[in-house]
């Protein structure tokens, strides 16, 4: 039997072929937890999948979190393939920055559709599933630019705020069926996302961090960890930045 916090259990990570994603279904696999590893990449999330070495305890599939049925479909993966889904990570985003005189509005309903939308397509799919079956954790991926807005950043700063909203409400509305609906707002990590960034952005970032440095994808994993597993047993409805102190 696999030991660890997570230890018979299953978690499902959206965006999990590189990342933060990844990052999270790696801590978790370290804890004793069978994965299903989601990205719109297929086979880099196959690929991801079989990297973490727990063999048969990992799945990789596609999915666009934007779908309806792919989203459902990955809920029932879980269960097919494993028979339970005790935590899911809405972590997929994807950012189009632009001022928001220049963004088109396509830009702006993309990021808006992959982050707020998929996250809310995901926690109603799991928590469908999870109110049916003693309970579970939900962690949704918010950002620092929901709390403080970012220039350039209207869309990405909009979705990650409602992720917020989004988290509060649906904690409120299955709390009752045990499942547990949380947040986490990472500030600037050091991912493929934030490697884009000119250097000039990079230090005006890192000269409003009290830590003075930016954070690894493995810091946000543990926090992610301490939300999935039974450390943070009476906790819903928070957001806890992982900012190295940025913003506070």
């Amino acid at each position: 039997m696999a030991e660890g916090l997570l230890r018979d259990r299953v978690a499902v990570v959206t965006g999990a072929a590189q990342g933060l994603g990844l990052a999270i279904a790696e801590a978790f696999a370290a804890e004793g937890a069978a994965l299903v590893l989601a990205d719109m990449n297929e086979e880099q999330v196959v690929a991801a999948a079989a990297a973490l070495g727990i063999g048969d305890r990992a799945l990789g599939v596609r999915c666009d979190v934007t779908d309806e049925a792919d989203v459902d479909a990955l809920v029932a993966a879980a269960d097919a393939r494993f028979g339970r889904l005790d935590v899911m990570v809405n972590n997929a985003g994807v950012t189009r920055d632009s001022t928001m005189r220049k963004m088109t509005v396509a830009d702006f309903e993309l990021v808006v559709d992959v982050s707020l939308k998929g996250a809310w397509l995901g926690t109603r799919a799991a928590a469908g599933y999870m109110r049916e079956h003693g309970g579970g954790s939900i962690v949704n991926m918010s950002s620092i630019s929901g709390k403080a807005g970012n220039p350039g950043q209207t869309n990405y700063s909009a979705a990650k705020a409602g992720i917020v909203g989004l988290t509060k409400a649906a904690a409120k509305e299955v709390g009752f069926a045990g499942v547990r609906v949380n947040a986490l707002q990472p500030g600037i990590i050091d991912t493929p996302m934030t490697a884009v960034l000119s250097d000039e952005v990079r230090a005006q970032r890192l000269a409003d961090i009290p830590l003075g440095r930016f954070g690894q994808p493995a810091e946000v994993a543990q926090v992610a960890l301490f939300l999935a597993s039974d450390m943070s047993s009476y906790l819903t409805g928070v957001t806890i930045e992982i900012t190295g102190g940025r913003h506070i």
